[in-house]
Formats: structure tokens, sequence, C-alpha cells
């Protein structure tokens, strides 16, 4: 039986000929629809060759939109990285055992992940204008990078949590059983493995800071949208720029988008061709590893041990000695 079996029953030759009628329904009224905008679009002239012919130019990409481009790739890189380290961070902490750490860090992340991105910006923005410490423009960096950091860090930091607590209670006790202490367990084991898995997940979230940025347009940061309307209003074809800066969004989103497919592909082929693990968990249990610091054969053998669900620590000799 095929794994899409088990998750849904295969569509009968009434269901599928049902689902290619919709399709064919839905298609004709999507079609209807931009037949639509663009006859409007044609009405108020706004498909007139020379508010396109910009485009073909130096000046409207040189000066405006591969700015505006930059401004957006750099609040995006800087929030990324911010949010996963927030983000791992955090989750750690949700998952600790000590009872402070843990409410404190969930607190925190269940804030940050409640206010809206755009309120945050504008509250962030607003202190470091207060507090007059750096430049305007600095500031507008500053206030995009941190609203974009707390909010999708906190999403990162629950994907965490939730992944880490997916993981098969062998991977835990493996951790146990060579002598990790539960933090170092959840530090050495589990968060890599849970880490990996949510690899597609996490390359996922790109896209959402990528759009995200542009909200920096309330706070004045010079982002792509920022820049796009400021080059329709200098070449007097707004609805052209839009459009235009929308294809360069979704491009990016897309891309982004088969990153993360070619990442999870790859991932699945690593799984389906990992080699079958015979030697290493006897070899852990028998002590390879100081109770505590594990070495580095230790460490590799646990890791492969973690994937036996604990099969081999119940039944290695000597395990009921200890």
């Amino acid at each position: 039986m095929s794994a899409q079996s088990v998750l849904f029953d295969a569509p009968g030759p009434r269901a599928k000929r049902r689902n290619a009628i919709l399709t064919v329904i839905g298609l004709l009224g999507a079609a209807g629809v931009l037949a639509a905008v663009l006859g409007k679009l044609a009405e108020k002239g706004q498909l007139s060759p020379s508010l396109w012919t910009p485009f073909l130019g130096r000046s409207l990409w040189v000066d405006y939109l591969l700015p505006g481009l930059a401004g957006t790739l750099q609040a995006t890189v800087i929030s990324v990285i911010a949010a996963g380290a927030f983000g791992v961070l955090f989750g750690a902490g949700r998952l600790s055992h000590n009872v402070v750490l843990r409410r404190v860090c969930g607190v925190i992340v269940e804030v940050f992940r409640a206010i809206p991105v755009l309120i945050m910006m504008i509250f962030a923005y607003s202190v470091l204008v207060q507090a007059g410490v750096f430049s305007s423009s600095l500031n507008q960096l500053l206030g995009v990078v941190i609203a974009l950091t707390l909010y999708n860090g906190s999403v990162i930091a629950e994907l965490v949590r939730s992944g880490v607590n997916a993981l098969p209670r062998g991977q835990y006790e493996a951790g146990l059983s060579v002598g990790l202490t539960p933090d170092q367990t959840l530090r050495i084991v589990q968060l890599p493995q849970a880490l990996v898995a949510m690899l597609p997940a996490l390359i996922g979230q790109l896209v959402v800071v990528l759009k995200d940025s542009a909200l920096g347009y309330a706070i004045m940061y010079m982002e792509l949208l920022n820049w796009g309307k400021t080059a329709g209003s200098s070449f007097a074809n707004p609805v052209p720029t839009y459009i235009v800066v929308a294809a360069i969004y979704i491009a990016l989103n897309y891309a982004i988008t088969r990153l993360a497919m070619f990442v999870e592909r790859r991932l699945r082929r690593g799984r389906h061709t990992a080699g079958p693990v015979t030697t290493a968990a006897p070899n852990i249990i028998q002590g390879t590893a100081e109770p505590g610091v594990p070495g580095a054969a230790g460490y590799e053998g646990l890791r492969e041990f973690g994937h036996e669900h604990g099969r081999h620590a119940a039944s290695a000799p000597g395990a009921d000695e200890r």
C-alpha cells in the first residue's frame, strides 16, 4: 500500500471526471476575471506602449527597482539569520527541563507571535527615533529587521518545539542511556534531527519574511515596494510599475519555493539510501563515550542509534547490568 493511499482514498472515475469539470470551470472563471481586468486597464490607457517603454531603458532599473530589490534582500537576509537564531534559542528554551526558563520562553514566543508585524515595526521604529542613536536610514532598517525577527523567530521557535516533540521517544532515551543529561540530549541528539526534518518548512518561512519586508513601506524604509511607488510617480506609470514589482516578488518567492522542494527531495533521498544500523548502538552502549561528554565515535553512533528507536539499547549485552 502506498503512502498516498494511507492518507486519502484515490479518486474513482466519477470523482476524476468531477474534478476535471471543476478545474475547467475554475480556469474559465479566472480567464474571465483576467479579461475583465485587462479590459478596464486598456480602457483607462494603462496598457499603452508608452507607459511600458521605460522598462526597456536603463534608468528605471538602475535608479529605482534594483536599489529597491537590494533593500528588500538586505532586510530579508538579516531578518532570516536573526529569526533563525531567535527561533532555535527560544524553541530550545521552551523544551528545557527548567520550569522557569520554559515558562518565560513560552510567554515571549506567544506574545510576539500574537502581535501583528506592522505594529511591532512601527513601535520599534518609533523607539529608535526617540532614542536618536542611529541615522534615519538605519533606524528604518532596524525597525524592519526587529519586527521581522521577533515575529518570524517566534514562529520558528514553535516549529522547533513541535518538531522535537514529534521525534520518537527512543531518541530521548538513547541519549540518556549513554550518560547525557536531558539538556545535552536535547542539544546533541534531538535538535539536529528536528531541524533537518523541518528544513523545508523553515525554508518556506523565507517566503513570509520576504513578503513582510514590504511592510517597511509604512516607516519609509526604501525597499522594493517603496522604490516602485517612487518610480511610478517619476515615470507617470504607477499601474505598470506595480505589476512589474509584483512580478519580481512572485519570481523571488517561486525561487525560494523551488529551493524548499529541492531540499525536501534531497532529504527524502538521504533517508531512503541510509545504510542499516548494525554495530553503532552496541558500541555506544558499551562505553565509547564518557558520561555527559560524548566522543566523536559515540556521537555518530548515537545519531544512528536514535533512528532505531532504542531497539538496540534494549537488546545490547550488559544493558541490564548497568
